[in-house]
């Protein structure tokens, strides 16, 4: 019978829709031929010259089924008419004959040698792509900073250290107390990423204050893609009406405030079994606790803390003054290990006694003091014992005992006990921050303004535009003179301006755009959130973009403008922290400027009184103040009188005992600050070794060439967009109905975390961004590129030998969470055998054989297929044998490396739970189940074919 023919009755498989399942031909018509589909009801007409399709024709010995459920072992087939009869023995060992038209519509040939056999053969491209996508995923899921590259973040050592070493942790339960502007959330994200990218949780609760959920929301999905719901009153309402259940199981990640939490029991209750592997606390320092009593939103918190595995506490430094309130959010982390604060208290005075002994270790005349000061050394015997103490006494000679010294310290760091639960970094402590310069701009306050705030209260003179209802406040304010004039002087500068409400941004930005013609964008809560990104973009642009951009308070809020470093502030807010906010848009590590501060304002008015008070008075203009807020708190109620009613020697006063109380808190804070907790929060050498490897692995030109051609497969158009950046949109002709991360509009993206960082309206590409992770499983789970057949010149080789290239990869079954490619000691196994069943594996490289591949028509290479199936079939089962027999040293040296580093983990916990009562026994019995799981399943790894190529000598 001709390939070309076709009989009503065949069944055949279409090459480029194999979702569609076996066709059966329906009928030829000249030069037509039509196929039904069962499997999915559809009909296809092709051209019989050159149709996409595959006969199906089953050799003896396979198993096939049928559409009633028949399963057959073919022993005899028979061709009648053009159709094949399959003769066999069926499930229940009797006789059965099977025709073709019978068979499953819905079989999915999915292992490579039926899928090659069935004529679906895929491109020489297709399958160095598929090897190199296992390549990438085995070197990317062994990295130790696996789940830590996919952040929109900058490489700050404390802020991966931190992340780092939480993620080690089975459940982790830790408080994040960097001080303001350091990055909390990041830290957050960081781990949260991890956690969720290698699949250690699932379902996250993030509780936050009513004013940070939104933000929270934009910073997760912007720096980390992570999609959270958010869940509050009105959307749970809406639920519960239309009868969707328990509203906190509507999504995997949610984020809801601390009031909507805590001020309904119901609602309470419904999180609470709802189930969640991580809760994270925003602001923490607002959950009261005393020993009399608990706030009902502390009392909340704690419910749910004791039954989610995983909880993170954020909180800032001033509300963490005093002991108490330490004591009051570690009890939420471990409730068993922190019960008595009386106890906790006599602990923590030891704690300064190790600080003590660590400063006194890592100052300069450390050699002479460990010789003379008998003190130090009785103290290092008691913490340390003597063996320890004497080794260094016996290097002190020799000159080299700074590894000696560091062993000593990370010994006595260990015996710290809120060093496990709580991080801690200073300002002083994590440098790179810029100066920043306050410019004042007095100004006569206006007649206009005069007559509107007599009657007023003195917050209106904060913004005093606000007492009109349109817009004539623009031509006599002389704020807005001032502001064109400042902008005309500094055209090459950028220049961010945050106003308190909406309206003054949009008036300001009108009257600067259409009348003044400066470059203008807008950016405030009424635009939508593309608007906003688009007016972010405007502005960040480098050629052709916006001069300003004029900003209602919310510019104030998690976004990154660090490539200006001109900020004013057309007015002042009250409260410190929102000052510390619009300042920290551009005061952040990374700016390469001084940060600019200029402050136009009314003369002798309230505005004054306040500029002073921040400025003179907690020095908030020339750093981050860590007592900023407890000052606010203090001093409000004298602050606004003075606003409402001015009196000279009344600021004066205020002034001066705001300083002198200012210098109290920050006595108290050097006074109580633990230097145990800032070594533990990032140790530099273990940091750096961290960024090293994010760096290395992040491979951005790699994965920059390597997308390049996963698009081309999967036909997604890319237009060059810049010198870093490009624009994807899915194509007309997609092989799959969607990729992952890619929407129907397209993105534009960068591989550049440097340009990714300055231009937020781009996706970030790394090999955890959702569309790289996506098209990586869709190639390695699926079929794509496993079968290839090429020719190829290859002189030492008559003519008409066949080569069989396989490719092996290490499969089993295992949960993502235990992260099992780790210990395995290579993701995949190649083989390469000739005609007469010869390994020229090693002869034979991968990489050469891509260089002398070369393209065989399909047609042609159908028709090798089937005239040498058999040869192909045997020497695919010989490779089969051969890698079968790698198994038991594979899955050895797996073992062998997994007790390793399992058995070294356990023992320096418990060690460690010897001497620091913070090491909780779940952690070690969560480590000691993880291990005896991961070498059971260790025991079921098995090497299985995932490619095959055949090579045809010319």
């Amino acid at each position: 019978m001709a390939r070309s023919q076709f009989f009503p009755g065949q069944r055949w498989i279409s090459n480029t829709e194999a979702e569609l399942g076996l066709g059966v031909v329906v009928e030829q018509t000249g030069r037509s031929v039509t196929l039904n589909f069962p499997a999915v009801d559809e009909q296809r007409t092709y051209a019989v010259t050159n149709a996409p399709l595959s006969r199906v024709e089953y050799p003896v010995g396979d198993r096939i089924q049928s559409t009633g459920g028949i399963e057959l072992q073919i022993t005899e087939r028979q061709e009648l008419n053009g159709c094949l009869f399959y003769h066999g023995i069926d499930q229940n060992g009797e006789q059965q004959t099977l025709a073709e038209l019978e068979l499953d519509s819905r079989v999915r040939f999915s292992k490579p040698q039926d899928r090659l056999f069935a004529g679906q053969i895929d491109k020489n491209s297709a399958f160095r792509l598929r090897v190199e996508t296992l390549e990438h995923q085995y070197r990317h899921r062994r990295s130790e900073v696996y789940g830590l590259l996919g952040g929109r973040v900058q490489l700050l050592p404390h802020q991966f250290y931190i992340a780092s070493q939480v993620t080690r942790r089975a459940a982790p339960r830790v408080l994040l107390a960097d001080e303001v502007g350091l990055g909390k959330t990041v830290e957050a994200g960081l781990i949260m990423h991890q956690l969720l990218f290698s699949d250690r949780a699932r379902r996250v609760l993030v509780v936050v204050p009513d004013s940070l959920v939104h933000q929270w929301l934009v910073e997760m999905l912007r720096r980390f893609n992570l999609r959270f719901s958010i869940l509050d009153p009105l959307r749970c309402t809406a639920m519960e009406m239309a009868d969707d259940g328990n509203p906190f199981e509507s999504a995997q990640l949610v984020i809801c405030s601390l009031s909507f939490l805590a001020g309904d029991d119901d609602r309470r209750r419904a999180a609470l079994e709802a189930g969640w592997d991580l809760m994270v606390v925003d602001e923490a320092h607002h959950l009261g606790w005393s020993e009399e009593a608990a706030s009902h939103s502390y009392l909340a918190i704690e419910e749910l803390a004791r039954a989610v595995p995983g909880l993170l506490l954020l909180t800032a430094t001033p509300e963490q003054l005093g002991q108490d309130g330490h004591f009051a959010r570690l009890r939420l982390l471990d409730p068993d290990r922190y019960h008595d604060l009386r106890a906790f208290r006599e602990e923590e005075s030891e704690y300064r006694t190790i600080s003590n002994l660590v400063e006194r270790l890592q100052a300069e005349d450390v050699r002479s003091q460990l010789h003379d000061a008998p003190d130090l050394v009785r103290a290092l015997e008691h913490y340390l014992g003597g063996e320890a103490v004497r080794r260094l006494q016996d290097e002190l000679e020799q000159g080299d005992i700074e590894g000696l010294i560091e062993d000593a310290i990370g010994n006595l760091l260990d015996r710290h006990g809120t060093g496990r639960v709580l991080f801690r970094n200073t300002r002083d402590a994590v440098k790179g921050f810029p100066r920043r310069e306050l410019y004042r701009y007095p100004q006569r306050l206006p007649q206009g303004y005069v007559e509107r705030l007599q009657d007023a209260a003195a917050d209106d003179a904060l913004h005093p535009e606000a007492l009109f209802d349109d817009e004539d406040w623009l031509d006599w304010d002389p704020r807005v003179a001032w502001l064109v004039d400042w902008l005309r002087d500094h055209r090459d500068d950028k220049a961010l301006v945050i106003c308190a409400r909406k309206e003054t941004a949009k008036a300001l930005e009108k009257q600067l755009r259409l009348y003044e013609g400066v470059r203008a964008a807008l950016f405030h809560e009424g635009l939508s959130l593309l608007e906003r990104d688009r007016a972010a973009a405007y502005f960040a642009e480098e050629d052709d973009s916006a001069q300003v951009l004029i900003c209602s308070e919310i510019g104030s809020e998690g976004r990154n403008f660090q490539f200006a470093h001109h900020l004013v502030m057309f007015d002042l807010p009250l409260n410190p922290d929102l000052l510390e906010q619009r300042i920290g848009r551009l005061d952040r590590i990374g700016q390469r400027h001084d940060v600019q501060i200029h402050v136009p304002y009314f003369e002798d008015s309230p505005q004054t009184v306040l500029l002073n008070w921040l400025d003179l008075g907690i020095d908030a203009f020339s750093r981050s103040c860590p007592a900023a807020q407890a000052l606010f708190q203090t001093f409000a109620p004298r602050l606004q009188t003075l606003m409402a009613e001015f009196d000279d020697a009344g600021l004066q006063q205020l002034l001066d005992d705001t300083r002198h109380r200012a210098q109290e808190l920050e006595a108290e804070l050097q006074a109580g600050r633990d230097r145990l907790l800032e070594l533990n929060s990032c140790q530099p050498v273990p940091a750096a070794r961290i960024l090293d490897e994010v760096a290395e692995a992040s491979r951005s030109l790699e994965l920059a060439g390597y997308m390049e051609r996963v698009f081309d497969l999967f036909g997604v158009e890319q237009q060059t967009h810049g010198a870093d950046s490009v624009v994807l949109t899915p194509g007309d002709h997609m092989p799959v109905s969607s990729l992952p991360g890619l929407p129907e509009d397209g993105i534009t993206a960068t591989y550049q975390r440097s340009l990714a960082l300055s231009r937020e309206d781009m996706q970030y590409l790394t090999w955890e961004h959702p569309l790289v992770s996506g098209a990586m499983e869709l190639l390695a789970d699926g079929d794509y590129g496993n079968t290839s057949l090429c020719s190829l010149k290859l002189p030492p080789l008559p003519a008409g030998t066949l080569l069989v290239e396989t490719f092996y990869r290490l499969h089993c079954v295992a949960p993502k969470s235990l992260q099992l490619q780790r210990y395995l000691p290579q993701g995949s196994a190649r083989l390469v055998l000739d005609s007469n069943g010869n390994d020229l594996t090693g002869i034979i490289a991968h990489a050469h054989l891509n260089k002398l591949a070369e393209r065989v028509p399909r047609r042609t290479a159908q028709n090798v297929v089937n005239h040498a199936r058999a040869q192909i079939a045997e020497l695919v089962e010989k490779a089969d044998h051969r890698a079968a027999a790698q198994n038991d040293g594979l899955r050895s040296e797996a073992r062998a490396r997994a007790e390793a580093l399992f058995d070294a983990d356990i023992e320096r916990l418990k060690a460690l739970a010897r001497v620091n009562p913070a090491i909780r026994d779940d952690e070690i019995e969560a480590l000691e189940r993880a291990r005896d799981e991961v070498l059971a399943q260790i025991d079921q790894v098995e090497l299985k074919l995932d490619a095959l190529r055949v090579a045809v000598v010319e």
